[in-house]
C-alpha cells in the first residue's frame, strides 16, 4: 500500500521514520512518499519538501514565510491528489496538518491517520472540531488525552505507547558496552559524580535559561562534574560566551549517555522531561518566560492544563518542580536541586513517584502498535 507522511519538525521526523519502518514489517510492499526530514528518507521512498522549508516558530516568523508556507501547502495537496496514496498520515504539526486533513477528508476518499496528537488539550481546544470532522483515526502517544478525548469529547482515539519509552529502553540495553568511551572521548572524570544540564533545543531556549541554570550549580562544581548536553546543530560558538568563567562541560548530541550517568538534572521543559524521569534522574524543571505575571495569569485563566512538563501531566500531579514565570529564579533552582541530591529531602519521593508515571506509560512499542491498527483498518477497507 501506498503511505504519504507530513511532518514538520525534527521530532517528527525522528517519529515518523520509526513508524515507516514499522509499516514495513507489517506491509513489505509499503511505498513511501512525504514531507519530511534525512531520517525518513534513510527509511526509503521520495521526499517532496524537507521539514525545514516548512517549519516556522512565532508569530513574525511565520507572518514573514506565509507565502513559502501556503506555496508548500498547495503543492502538498496537489501531490496528494495525483500521487493517490492509500492513506494519509499526519504527524504532530496542526496548523499545517489540520489543514491539510480538511482538504483530503473534503476532495478525496482518502482515511486521514494522525499520528502524535496536537496537544489541543493545552491550547486551542476547538481545533477538536476540525479533528472530528477530519481525522478518520487519531493514534496518541500520551495516556492522559484518552479521557481528554473519549470522555470530554466523545472522540475514540488509539493509546498505542509512548515510543520515548521504547527509545530509551534500546539505548539503556547497550549502554554498558558505550559507557566507558562515553568518558574517555568527553574526557570526564569518573571520580566525580554528573549533573546533567538539559537546556533546550533551541537558541532562545538556551539564552533564556542557561545562565541561571549555571549560576545555580556553580557552587556545587567541586562536589560534581557539570555538564551542559549541547546540539550540534546550534554549535559551539554560541554556547561558548554563556560557558565563560563556568567549570563545565560541553557534549554534543550525548543526551541519553548524559542521563544514564548523572545523580540529577536541570531540565527546560519538553520531552527531555520525560526522557529524564524514564532514565529515573531525578530533575529541577526549569523555564523562563517573559511578561512572568502575565504568564502565570494565563495558566490560571487561559491555558487549560496545570502542568507544562509531561512527567506532571502524566502523573497528573506534581512529581517534579516546575520553576517558570514568577518561580523561575536562581534560589529557587538552587534550593529545589539541593532537594533532589543524593540525601535530598525530596529525592526518594521523587524516584518513588516516577514509578506511576512508568506505569502509566506502559511497555507497549508505539509505531508497531500503530502500524499493525492502521495496517489492519486498511485491509478492512480494502
Amino acid at each position: 500500500m501506498k503511505y504519504y507522511l507530513i511532518v514538520g519538525e525534527a521530532s517528527g521526523d525522528l517519529h515518523a521514520s520509526c513508524l515507516m519502518e514499522s509499516l514495513k514489517k507489517e506491509d513489505p510492499e509499503a511505498e513511501f512518499r512525504f514531507f519530511g526530514g534525512d531520517l525518513m528518507t534513510a527509511v526509503g521512498g521520495t521526499r517532496v519538501r524537507h521539514y525545514k522549508e516548512l517549519a516556522y516558530m512565532g508569530f513574525v516568523p511565520v507572518l514573514l514565510h506565509l507565502p513559502t508556507i501556503f506555496r508548500n501547502m498547495r503543492l502538498c495537496k496537489r501531490d496528494i491528489l495525483r500521487w493517490k496514496p492509500d492513506a494519509v498520515i499526519l504527524v504532530d504539526y496542526p496548523g499545517f496538518n489540520l489543514s491539510i486533513a480538511k482538504y483530503v477528508k473534503h476532495k478525496t476518499q482518502i482515511p486521514v491517520y494522525y499520528y502524535i496528537s496536537p496537544k489541543i488539550w493545552a491550547w486551542k481546544e476547538w481545533r477538536i472540531r476540525s479533528i472530528k470532522r477530519n481525522v478518520d483515526e487519531m493514534f496518541s502517544i500520551l495516556p492522559f488525552e484518552v479521557p481528554f478525548y473519549e470522555e470530554k469529547h466523545h472522540y475514540p482515539i488509539h493509546y498505542v505507547g509512548n515510543p520515548t519509552v521504547d527509545e530509551v529502553n534500546r539505548f539503556r540495553a547497550t549502554w554498558h558496552m558505550e559507557r566507558d568511551s562515553f568518558y574517555q572521548h568527553n574526557t570526564l572524570s569518573e571520580e566525580k559524580p554528573l549533573l546533567a544540564l538539559l537546556c533546550g533545543s533551541r537558541k532562545q531556549e538556551i539564552k533564556d535559561n542557561l545562565p541561571a541554570m549555571l549560576e545555580a550549580t556553580g557552587d556545587l562544581a567541586d562536589r560534581y562534574t557539570i555538564v551542559v548536553a549541547g546540539m550540534s546543530t546550534i554549535g559551539s560558538d554560541y554556547y561558548q560566551p554563556f560557558l565563560e568563567n563556568h567549570d563545565v562541560k560541553l557534549i554534543f548530541d550525548q543526551t541519553y549517555g548524559l542521563l544514564c550517568e548523572a545523580e540529577a538534572a536541570l531540565v527546560t521543559s519538553g520531552t527531555a522531561t520525560l526522557e529524564t524521569a524514564i532514565f529515573n534522574v531525578p530533575q529541577v524543571v526549569c523555564y523562563e518566560t517573559p511578561i512572568k505575571h502575565i504568564v502565570r495569569f494565563a495558566f490560571r485563566h487561559l491555558i487549560h492544563v496545570r502542568y507544562i512538563s509531561l512527567v506532571n501531566l502524566i502523573a497528573d500531579r506534581e512529581v517534579v518542580p516546575e520553576l517558570l514565570a514568577d518561580r523561575f529564579s536562581v534560589e529557587n533552582i538552587r534550593t529545589e536541586l539541593q532537594k533532589i541530591l543524593p540525601d535530598g529531602s525530596a529525592r526518594q519521593q521523587m524516584l518513588d513517584d516516577y514509578a506511576l508515571v512508568h506505569d502509566r506509560l506502559g511497555t507497549a512499542v508505539a509505531p508497531d502498535n500503530a502500524a499493525r491498527i492502521m495496517v489492519e483498518k486498511l485491509s478492512q477497507s480494502s
